[in-house]
């Protein structure tokens, strides 16, 4: 629900600030238009010069750049919140995933003590395991790991998943 929240608050933060940009685009074209208006009756005019044409003695174009600005920086906050509401959410739900996985009964009574030791371990890490932590926590050679895990996954026990270039091993 927050998550989607987040998304939906990157979104109108985005179409606010596109319709302040136009805004002020509207606003700047027609501070320009009459400060050329002003200059050109300074410029006919034989009693003034340009150092006093009031539309060189006003701030309203820099007030007009600082809201582009602001605007700018309302779209990166924008696109922040609209692109990690996705990538929380999967992280999200994978937590949700394995907090509330019930895994199913193991009689291991028929393993040997290597298989319930490899069992126990992944168990203990919430029901899933990088393959290498396995090798490392349990002190099995990699080859000897490699098999239990064989043994375990032709017992529906449990199965392997590539994540890049590892391999994650997750309780069934």
């Amino acid at each position: 629900m927050a998550l989607s929240n987040q998304k939906t608050l990157g979104v109108a933060l985005g179409v606010f600030a596109v319709a302040l940009i136009a805004l002020l685009a509207i606003v700047k074209v027609q501070v320009d238009e009459e400060g050329a208006f002003l200059c050109k009756l300074v410029d006919e005019s034989p009693n003034l010069t340009m150092d006093q044409c009031p539309a060189h003695n006003n701030n309203v174009s820099w007030f007009i750049i600082a809201g582009f600005g602001v605007a700018f920086l309302i779209i990166a906050i924008a696109g922040y919140l609209f692109l990690t509401a996705g990538k929380e959410a999967a992280v999200a739900v994978a937590a949700v995933a394995v907090e509330g996985k019930q895994f199913k009964e193991v009689d291991v009574s028929a393993f040997d003590e290597e298989e319930k030791a490899v069992y126990e371990l992944i168990r203990k890490n919430e029901g899933s395991m990088y393959q290498s932590d396995l090798v490392r926590e349990s002190g099995y050679s990699k080859v000897r790991v490699t098999r239990i895990l064989d043994k375990l996954e032709s017992k529906k026990i449990v199965e392997r998943k590539r994540r890049g270039m590892a391999n994650i091993v997750v309780l069934s």
